[in-house]
């Protein structure tokens, strides 16, 4: 039984209103009724226009470009909603921004994430639903509880359906080499690695192979693919050390200024993202291939809603 409201409600935001209606849809419930814009000084303006008191609240925005209108939609909303007595308010985040601001790299650095941590809860959400955060560490920048999803089964189910034949997951860096092990476990496949120092931030340069890639088709599977400089190096300098065929995944396609010029010039035969963040139409080119985050994402509000356990989405 449901403590906290006999009822669910689902508001979106501006940043990902298409994954908000294939959840509310996935749910069988209806998309709330609520204006988010903005007045002609660029202040945000939010108007919740049914009742939500003592309902159960799930608010859903990535704060993704332009991340701080986004990240100020999602806080104004969690006051709006609070004011108006919701019975439990969920800030789901399927994309974090921020998360790679997530500890001090040099001397008076900030630590934004948590900062943001703190304004979310500040505003007043009770808990938060999330996905592949840039740093699990993350979860306990929160007081309040953190549910975090991960992208990697549903991406892994996408290359299990294909059936290609001898492959082997590639990892860009060494930071993510938990991660593409976890990949290549559910694909049965061994991992590579790929060794390499960044000379400066955004700049990439590929220096060896850990691993046996060649003849192999291989998948390069990291959380996010930002400026794709390092995901494209990586693919060029699988296909030069005899890689045959060339994948790559991400959960979150952030993919910011030079991204799609460089994928559509890389090695990379197919890139398989999540729909965590909304691609505008001109950056679905043809090799982006894009996967819901709604089934489960919806799976996880409705285990919230009727206080099951989030954990069994995993196993």
């Amino acid at each position: 039984m449901n403590t906290s409201g006999s009822e669910i409600k689902i508001f979106s935001g501006n940043a990902n209103p298409n994954l908000a209606k294939k959840i509310a849809d996935a749910l069988n419930v209806p998309l709330g009724n609520a204006d988010v814009g903005t007045f002609s000084d660029g202040e945000i303006t939010v108007n919740i226009n049914e009742t939500v008191r003592g309902t159960d609240v799930f608010v859903i925005q990535s704060t993704s470009n332009p991340v701080n209108n986004n990240l100020m939609e999602l806080l104004i909303m969690i006051d709006a909603l609070k004011r108006a007595s919701a019975g439990r308010i969920t800030a789901v985040i399927p994309y974090y921004g921020y998360a790679r601001q997530d500890r001090k790299a040099k001397a008076r650095d900030p630590i934004t994430a948590k900062l943001v941590a703190d304004i979310i809860t500040a505003a007043g959400a009770d808990r938060v639903l999330t996905m592949d955060l840039h740093a699990a560490q993350i979860q306990g920048y929160f007081n309040i509880p953190v549910d975090h999803l991960l992208g990697v089964p549903i991406l892994a189910k996408y290359f299990k359906d294909k059936q290609i034949e001898d492959l082997v997951v590639v990892s860009p860096d060494l930071g993510s080499v938990t991660r593409a092990r976890n990949f290549a476990n559910h694909l049965d496949a061994p991992i590579a690695i790929i060794d390499k120092r960044r000379p400066k931030a955004n700049v990439s340069e590929v220096m060896n192979i850990i691993g046996d890639i060649e003849g192999k088709n291989v998948i390069l599977i990291d959380d996010m693919i930002d400026t794709a400089g390092t995901i494209a190096n990586a693919a060029n300098a699988l296909k030069e050390y005899g890689a045959k065929d060339v994948y790559a995944c991400c959960t979150h396609p952030v993919l910011s200024g030079p991204a799609i010029e460089r994928i559509q010039n890389s090695s990379i035969k197919e890139l398989i993202v999540l729909d965590t963040i909304e691609l505008p139409e001109e950056k679905k080119i043809e090799k982006i291939k894009i996967q819901s985050v709604a089934p489960i994402f919806a799976e996880a509000i409705n285990k919230i809603f009727t206080n099951e356990s989030v954990s069994l989405l995993f196993n």
